[in-house]
């Protein structure tokens, strides 16, 4: 399969771009830079908010995945998140290609007493931005019935870790394992990832991943 892949160098885009190239996927990278992205991956430059250059990349494509993100503290979370979301939705509308998977974000997820995780009194402020961000762009996707987009929230704590090849998923409810954590390494959050792209289903949905 044919993958274009936005947020190609960040340290989830990195993952989902190995376990990909390591399924036999033919990855192109899009950065802003056109900056080499991993081994095996074809690199070029790209504004992911802008729908001329989203579409002309897209061309020729069988799915769109896109983990791109801001630079937590220095970019503006709302103008990049909310930007990549318009410009992707366009971009694929103009290039007739229909199947694209996105990371999300948890901020939305619900926890057990009903209340989403952005609104616990504890959740950090360097993350609020970023989820209300995220929050908004899942609004927009559930607006689209013309392209087949999949939403992929993380568990609420995504860090570096084992890549074991075991995860759940869930939906709009934020996962919990046994002892109440909520987590995910990212070489098995982008295992679930690349198995939602070759899976071809949860259309349309936001899903959520995590142990």
């Amino acid at each position: 399969m044919k993958v274009l892949l936005f947020g190609a160098t960040g340290n989830i885009g990195s993952a989902i771009a190995d376990e990909l190239t390591a399924r036999g996927h033919e990855v192109t990278g899009v950065t802003r830079s056109g900056a080499a992205a991993r081994p095996g991956v074809r690199a070029v430059a790209g504004n992911v908010g802008d729908p001329a250059q989203v579409a002309e990349l897209a061309e020729g494509h069988d799915l769109v995945a896109s983990a791109v993100g801001p630079r937590i503290g220095t970019e503006d979370d709302r103008e990049v998140i909310v930007g990549a979301t318009r410009g992707l939705i366009e971009g694929l509308r103009a290039a007739g290609v229909k199947r694209l998977v996105v990371l999300g974000g948890a901020g939305s997820l619900r926890t057990a007493d009903g209340t989403r995780v952005v609104d616990d009194p504890h959740f950090p402020d360097l993350w609020k931005a970023n989820a209300l961000a995220q929050i908004e762009a899942l609004g927009l996707y559930r607006e689209v019935d013309d392209l087949d987009w999949t939403y992929v929230s993380p568990a609420k704590l995504i860090e570096p870790g084992e890549r074991t090849g075991v995860y759940r998923l869930g939906g709009d409810d934020l996962l919990v394992d046994a002892d109440g954590r909520t987590r995910i390494s990212i070489p098995d959050y982008a295992v679930a990832f690349a198995d939602l792209i070759d899976g071809g289903h949860a259309l349309r949905t936001r899903v959520s991943v995590a142990y």
